[in-house]
């Protein structure tokens, strides 16, 4: 009897254990039962330097592609000789209070360098003159019959509404129907933004021309109005960037034309589709402070199925294996398609299948956005891209290669023609000319022929193998299960809609592991960091040029690097770190005539270091201080002293040597000052700012520690030990906020999207509950003050600070709104990516870290387990997860009560735990494994 009921106990506990794993299973999956209609529709795959966005198309499947090296630019010097001379004017415009008077003379004197313009005076010439463009489209009798239509207005850039990827020259020709009310009186003519410059003609007369960001309200003369048909007509010039009739941001409020007086609601709206006419799309370079991202180009598959019914569509992305699949059936013939990025062979990899021989027949064909662009036969199984990025260095070559079993492959110009296979196995490979930041001398070719020659020989069974285990390596050593949902029996796009109304914590693990997967394709050791949009971009101006922004976002992504079980995807951001001290030193001579390095609040390929953009923000003092936080905290949470020495310290000594250098004491107060600098991306060129001095403090600190760790540098470390206690400390203001700036100057009904002196809270530690509760719950204030609204990565970033607030169910409210449809505003597009908007990949991987920072946190000495558990997640289970200290962690829950906690030791030392109110501290050894019970006791 009792071998029966222990026999009855395991079966219930294995299929009780086949439940849990086919629960983690189903929670890590996205899919659609339609193909994407937009690029953030589509699903992203990634090695590390070669990304791709999948369609999934019936007919018509669209893969753009990039490489993580195709950026505009080329090594230049960014730095400005001599602005060290300007630094103490501007810091004694500061302190007497003149802030737009320092900030007109940074504006001048202090940024960086640009990069070389163009003739932009000679091309304006020639399009005034009618160059590329047949008659004068100014005039009424113009015949634009055969021109093409566009929406207009389009405040986001005409590359949204249809001319993606297009600077230079455009026409844009409307008519209206003037009353005879209106004969004989002067009319306004309001059409907001326009980017970059106009000239804008009424029945053929100029009426305006406008070359600055302004406002365009232009004044219609009496005598140029007829009654009834009057025609408009607009040369617009776009030089980099979005390009267009922009009108108002505010949508409610149309571009129009009206009697002067007046106002637009008693006039003609001009928001329809205007003819437009490209005049010309090759604009003189214009002056760039720093480098952008490129598309490298596309991958077009045209299938010969008609318009024959499909069923059975699927378009899904397996997060345990890195596989995206598209399959449906057409005439009775299941198709199927398999995607994935190869590390081993470091080639995106496309299968097609169907269950029927001699079925699979298409086209593929290589184009690319960039002008300088062509396709050349290598073989009559492959085809050759080639890219020169415009006004820049770089150049790429891409090579498809197709491999069938049975059938027909021929080359047709750009094109690869299959026919009647039984199946078809297609590789993309990609290379630049980018060897490191200062040398462009490679081979483009040469990857590829590299990448092409490890396939040789290999089944595609076997490159799926490889690319699954290389890929599981890092994905298979973290799990989380917050049970199943009947949300997962949804498409994604509609479990996203259903989400913040419905009980799906499913949702939320699969957030994670999708972060996580994001991180894995983005950044593998050797590769280049993870950019503002990961690796995967399909425009020639990207938003913020897709670059590293170092006030935050760079770094956010990585936040889940070290608790997520993924620290050796650090390798990228480790080795931008040290290219950056080498350039930031060069640039903390030039601005400031200091030792050690410095970086301000943008980079990009080329480790550019100085000022950019605007006095008012581009010129923030700490990212250096910022990312030796991250060197610190990989020590911290490795125990790895070799590392310490060798890699973190040397760079975080320099780094705080600049600051030992830079801070200058406050007249005011006596206090030690970063000053000039900013609180991103808020208030604009100011002393003091409190994120600032939490940076620097923490730098500080970390330095000292490391020092004695060393047992290395003791007067260096007593130099630090002295001023540390110098800086200006963190301040309650007059409404128990915590202050953002030096001054008692919080303005509590700033929604900023930046909550840049709470950096002490999260990602820092330089507030916390045990040192400082008055300051802890000042800082919450200034959150509730802040709002909860926000765009995407503010938004993740908000769900870590309500997590080291222990508020749980607050966080959650956050994470329901971060994984939402975004429709304009922020929340998550239909593939997840993280919608700023546009999209930023900062929020996927911010979002991730922060529901980690639920279960665990590690920042206060020990392990604070459950500290911000929310009750939508009453029952979990995660292992893999890692703590400071060098501690790898297991636990389950039930009911929103701990059950076990499993902790293994990396590193050997003492172990301290905290669990609500109990506590325990265990001595532990290198390799070893720990269980305690849900009241921390151990087994």
């Amino acid at each position: 009897m009792r071998f029966a009921i222990r026999k009855y106990v395991l079966a219930i506990c294995s299929l009780w254990l086949t439940f849990q794993a086919n629960a983690q299973d189903g929670n890590q999956l996205l899919w659609y039962n339609k193909p994407a209609e937009k690029w953030t529709d589509a699903l992203p795959i990634g090695n590390g330097r070669l990304g791709a966005m999948i369609f999934g198309g019936v007919n018509h499947d669209h893969i753009p592609f990039n490489e993580e090296t195709l950026w505009t630019g080329k090594p230049r010097n960014y730095n400005k000789k001599g602005a060290s001379r300007y630094l103490a004017q501007i810091r004694k415009l500061l302190a007497e209070g003149k802030q737009k008077e320092a900030e007109t003379l940074a504006q001048a004197e202090f940024m960086g360098v640009e990069s070389e313009a163009g003739n932009k005076a000679a091309w304006v010439e020639e399009m005034k003159a009618g160059k590329g463009i047949q008659g004068n489209p100014a005039l009424p009798g113009f015949d634009d019959q055969n021109w093409k239509e566009l929406a207009v207005p389009s405040y986001e850039g005409w590359e949204t509404v249809g001319l993606q990827n297009l600077d230079g020259a455009v026409w844009f020709r409307t008519s209206i129907d003037v009353p005879e009310s209106w004969v004989g009186k002067e009319l306004t003519l309001d059409l907001n933004k326009i980017f970059d410059e106009d000239f804008t003609y009424v029945n053929g007369e100029l009426v305006g021309h406008t070359d600055k960001p302004d406002a365009r309200k232009y004044t219609v003369p009496a005598k140029l109005i007829k009654a009834g048909t009057n025609t408009i007509a607009i040369q617009v010039f776009n030089y980099a960037d979005r390009g267009g009739i922009g009108g108002y941001k505010d949508t409610t409020k149309p571009i129009g034309i009206y009697p002067a007086g007046s106002n637009v609601g008693q006039g003609i709206s001009l928001v329809k589709t205007w003819k437009y006419k490209i005049q010309n799309a090759s604009p003189p370079a214009t002056p760039q402070y720093q480098a952008s991202y490129q598309p490298f180009g596309d991958l077009d598959l045209n299938f010969h199925h008609g318009k024959a019914a499909v069923s059975n569509y699927k378009r899904s992305l397996d997060l345990t294996t890195a596989i995206s699949k598209t399959s449906y059936t057409v005439n009775d013939v299941h198709f199927e398609r398999s995607y994935f990025a190869s590390q081993p062979n470091q080639a995106i990899v496309v299968h097609l299948t169907s269950d029927t021989k001699r079925s699979v027949s298409f086209e593929a064909s290589f184009s690319s956005v960039h002008p300088q662009s062509s396709v050349r036969m290598l073989d009559q199984h492959t085809i050759a891209l080639k890219v020169q990025v415009k006004d820049g260095a770089l150049k790429g070559e891409s090579r498809l290669m197709i491999i069938t079993r049975n059938g027909n492959v021929k080359v047709v110009g750009n094109k690869i023609m299959i026919s009647k296979a039984d199946e078809a196995t297609l590789f993309l490979t990609a290379g630049t000319n980018f060897i490191n930041a200062g040398d462009v001398s490679g081979k483009p070719e040469q990857a590829s022929i590299i990448a092409l020659k490890s396939l040789k020989g290999k089944s595609y069974a076997t490159l799926k193998e490889n690319h699954i285990r290389e890929y599981q390596s890092y994905y298979n050593r973290f799990k989380i299960d917050f049970g199943w949902s009947d949300n997962e029996k949804l498409p994604t796009d509609e479990r996203l809609i259903r989400f913040a109304t419905s009980s799906d914590p499913a949702f939320a693990a699969l957030y994670m592991q999708y972060g996580r997967y994001l991180l894995i394709s983005s950044s593998r050791p050797g590769t280049q960091p993870a950019n503002l949009q990961g690796i995967w971009n399909d425009l020639l101006s990207p938003p913020w040029g897709s670059k590293y922004t170092t006030n935050i976002n760079l770094e956010m992504n990585y936040w889940p690097a070290e608790n997520l079980n993924l620290a050796d995807l650090n390798d990228p951001l480790f080795q931008k770190i040290k290219g950056l001290a080498t350039k930031g030193a060069e640039t903390a001579k030039d601005y400031y005539n200091a030792r050690g390095w410095v970086l301000h609040h943008n980079t990009d390929i080329w480790n550019g270091t100085a000022p950019i953009n605007a006095s008012n923000h581009g010129i923030w003092v700490t990212g250096a201080g910022w990312l030796s936080e991250h060197l610190w905290e990989h020590y911290l949470f490795a125990r790895d002293e070799r590392f310490l020495r060798n890699e973190a310290y040397p760079v975080m000594k320099d780094a705080a040597l600049f600051f030992e250098d830079f801070l200058v004491k406050d007249p005011k107060t006596g206090w030690l000052i970063s000053t000039p600098s900013n609180s991103p991306e808020n208030g604009g060129l100011v002393a003091g700012p409190t994120m600032d001095h939490q940076i620097i403090r923490s730098l500080f600190n970390n330095c000292i520690a490391a020092s004695r760790l060393l047992n290395v540098d003791a007067a260096f470390r007593k130099e630090l030990e002295d001023k540390v206690k110098q800086i200006a400390p963190n301040q309650i203001g007059k409404y128990g906020q915590l202050q953002e700036w030096l001054e008692d100057k919080d303005d509590t009904a700033s929604k900023h999207r930046h909550v840049s002196h709470l950096w002490g809270v999260f990602p820092g530690n330089d507030i916390t509950w045990d040192q400082d509760t008055k300051l802890m719950n000042a800082a919450r204030k200034s959150l509730i003050y802040r709002g909860d609204e926000a765009t995407g990565w503010s938004l993740a970033w908000k769900i870590n600070f309500w997590a080291r607030f222990k508020e749980g169910d607050h966080a959650m409210k956050l994470i329901k709104m971060l994984l939402k449809p975004a429709n304009g505003g922020a929340g998550s597009y239909v593939n997840l990516f993280d919608a700023h908007p546009p999209f930023q990949i900062d929020g996927n991987f911010g979002g991730a870290a922060g529901i980690a920072e639920m279960l665990v946190q590690s920042h206060q000495g020990y392990l604070d387990i459950l500290p911000a558990l929310p009750t939508d997640i009453p029952n979990g289970e995660v292992s893999g997860l890692r703590a400071r200290g060098g501690f790898e962690l297991g636990l389950s829950w039930d009911k929103g009560r701990l059950i076990s906690l499993v902790v293994k030791s990396t590193a050997g030392g003492k172990c301290k735990v905290k669990y609500q109110d109990k506590n325990i501290e265990f001595d532990t050894k290198a390799g070893g494994k720990y269980r305690l019970n849900g009241d921390l006791k151990l087994n």
